[in-house]
Formats: structure tokens, C-alpha cells, sequence
């Protein structure tokens, strides 16, 4: 449902600006039910494939992500649009890596937390590789820039590390030294103080650093309780800047009102309860922290781009899973949602449980993975 919503939010808030650009009004809308299409093959396939597999796949995902958010960076290899250097070209195709750094992220942080249960509350064992981990994937988002990215794979790995039993004081500590990277790196960049500054005042300059949020504003009062009708928003006509990709919220609320906005807001809830439900009855430590990643994630960057257009929070270039127009964030999360779908096909699985094994047992079971790995 919230796939359908997306294809025809992007219908009607991109028309407008496929015409203007392109001379097509559905120029966008195919291109993006063809990204619903690779999106559906990618669920189909994770969810058929047995999440456990996934534990195996952790590394080379992994690496396979880093070296795609290093690619973006070099001259000449990495794409650069407004400034950012964010996608990378094959042919007709462009994508953006750190979209699919996120699922990477989750899948090897959950396998790397299940194979340390022990060591998890432990500061060098636990802490310390955790955090040069994160930091090496979120200072490559960073760096291209997109500081909403970052946050959103620092706010989920952190909840991972949370719910894998790492103590409070660690999570105090972490906490505490992604504020002050946070605070730094808004001195640093001009733009993100100008963000803050829009989010606090945006009246203060309505032309200027305060147009974008002022606009989404307007749309989201313009539709009051229960809208002006769909197809019929005047704030797509150029006034919101990408209302087709970060801006759709405010477009649905400017054509279905508050109640189309809290239909969405349910589908969204019910598909938080729906995962977290197949999380819980996961037998294997790793099956539940892989659920509680793509959970988390999909549940951050709602609420990120849901405040940021209701002025709730400083607003940040993160578009809303399912619904913005995007074919990179949409394919990572249907691939995710794959995933939740085999979390819920296997997790409850009573002949497989994730117990500490003897040590000759495991000793046992690492030769003849070996054997294999060598075959």
C-alpha cells in the first residue's frame, strides 16, 4: 500500500516539473515504476533467500559498500550534482551507494554484535572496534556530503548496539561524541548552519534560506482537514522545491489533508508493528538485531524527513522510504523489506536456535566451514 502511494504521490506531485524539464508528464512516474518493479525483484529475492545466509554475506556486502562510497569521491568516477558527490554512473544507470550502505551497514553490524555477545559490554572488546567501525561508513557519507544519511546509520547502529546488551554508560558515550562530531561538523559547512538557522527563524529570510521550509508550510496548512483534492496542489507548481523526492509529505497533506497524513502515518506504524512482530519471534540473536536495523532505519528516516517538512527538526535532504521519487532509496528499502519477509518466513524456525555450542562442536563446525570455504 504505502508502494502504490508512492507511485501515484510521484505521479501528481512531478508532472509539472517532467513537463517543464522534459517535455513528458510522466516522465518521472514511469521511471519510478520501473524502480517499484527492480524494487519488488529485490524483496522477492531476500525474501525467498534465508536471512541466516545473510550472516555469511556480511563481509563482502560490506566491503562492496565502502568501496562504492570511496568510488563516489574520485574525480572523474563519482557524480556530482548541486555540489554533492553522491552517485555513481553505469551506462544508463546512476545510482547512489550509500542508499545500499545502509542495508550493508545493518546486515554486518547485526552479524558482528551476534559473534560477540560476550565481549559486547566489554570497552576495548565492544566499544571501541564498534565505533571506528561506524565512523569509517558515516565519515564517507560525510565526506560526499550528506550529513542525513549519516545520522540515520548512526541512530540505527546505535540502537543495535543498544539492544545487543551494551551497557548505559557506553551508550551515554556515544551518544555525548555524536553530538559534538554533529555540532562540529555544522561550524564547519556553511549550508548546515544555514539550515539551522532557517529552522529556527525561516521567517527572517522567507526569499532566501527560509523559502524551502516556508513553502512545505504553506502546502501542509493549504490542505486542512481533509485537503484540496487530489492532483489539485499549487505548491508543486515549483514552489517546493523537490516535491516529487523530499517534499511529497508535504504534498499529500496540501492534497489529502490531515487525514491523508495520518493514513500514511498508520501504514507506516502498522509497518513498524508488522516487522517488529516478526523480530521478536526470531529464535537467533542475529535474526533479531537484523530485524531491529531495517526496522529502525525505515522508522528514522520516516520521522527525519516527516520533521524536517513540519518543522519539528532542522530539516535535512533525506527522502521517505517507500513514497519519494528515487530509485536507489527505493530499491535498498524493498530490498530490507525482503529481508523482514524472510525474518518472518524462517525466524520462528524451532529446529535452528541460536545457542552457545561446545567448544569442540564449534571447533568441529569452523573446520568444515573451512573445508568449504577452501572448496
Amino acid at each position: 500500500m504505502l508502494l502504490l502511494a508512492g507511485l501515484l504521490t510521484v505521479y501528481t506531485s512531478s508532472f509539472a516539473v517532467g513537463y517543464l524539464e522534459f517535455g513528458n508528464t510522466n516522465y518521472f512516474v514511469m521511471r519510478h515504476a520501473f524502480f517499484a518493479l527492480a524494487g519488488a525483484a529485490a524483496m522477492i529475492y531476500f525474501m525467498r533467500l534465508d536471512y541466516r545466509q545473510l550472516r555469511y554475506l556480511a563481509a563482502p556486502m560490506m566491503i562492496v559498500a565502502l568501496l562504492g562510497l570511496l568510488a563516489v569521491l574520485i574525480p572523474g568516477v563519482g557524480v556530482e550534482r548541486n555540489g554533492a558527490r553522491r552517485w555513481l554512473e553505469l551506462g544508463p544507470i546512476t545510482f547512489q551507494p550509500s542508499e545500499f550502505a545502509k542495508l550493508a551497514i545493518i546486515i554486518y553490524i547485526a552479524a558482528w554484535l551476534a559473534g560477540r555477545r560476550e565481549n559486547i559490554n566489554k570497552f576495548n572488546l565492544g566499544f571501541v572496534p564498534f565505533v571506528l567501525m561506524v565512523s569509517v561508513v558515516g565519515g564517507l557519507v560525510i565526506v560526499e556530503p550528506d550529513m542525513g544519511t549519516a545520522v540515520i546509520i548512526v541512530l540505527t547502529t546505535s540502537t543495535l548496539f543498544f539492544v545487543a546488551g551494551a551497557p548505559l554508560s557506553h551508550l551515554a558515550l556515544l551518544i555525548g561524541s555524536g553530538g559534538a562530531v554533529t555540532y562540529i561538523m555544522v561550524l564547519v559547512q556553511d549550508y548546515r548552519l544555514d539550515r539551522i538557522t532557517s529552522f529556527v527563524s525561516p521567517e527572517a529570510d522567507p526569499q532566501g534560506n527560509g523559502f524551502h521550509i516556508l513553502q512545505l508550510l504553506i502546502a501542509l496548512g493549504s490542505g486542512g482537514v481533509t485537503g484540496l483534492g487530489w492532483g489539485v496542489s499549487r505548491q508543486k507548481f515549483f514552489y517546493v522545491p523537490g516535491a516529487h523526492t523530499d517534499g511529497v509529505f508535504a504534498i499529500i497533506g496540501e492534497e489529502l489533508g490531515f487525514i491523508g497524513l495520518l493514513g500514511v502515518l498508520g501504514l507506516f506504524a502498522f509497518f513498524v508493528f508488522r516487522g517488529l512482530k516478526a523480530t521478536v519471534a526470531s529464535r537467533d540473536q542475529f535474526g533479531t538485531l537484523l530485524g531491529v536495523g531495517i526496522v529502525s532505519w525505515i522508522a528514522y528516516q520516516s520521522l527525519i524527513n516527516i520533521g524536517g517538512i513540519t518543522r519539528s527538526i532542522p530539516l535535512t535532504g533525506v527522502p521517505l522510504p517507500f513514497l519519494s521519487y528515487g530509485g536507489s532509496a527505493l530499491i535498498a528499502v524493498m530490498a530490507g523489506a525482503g529481508v523482514l519477509l524472510s525474518l518472518s518466513r524462517y525466524g520462528h524456525d524451532r529446529s535452528y536456535v541460536d545457542r552457545p555450542k561446545p567448544r569442540a562442536q564449534r571447533y568441529a563446525r569452523r573446520g568444515q566451514q573451512l573445508g568449504r570455504d577452501v572448496a
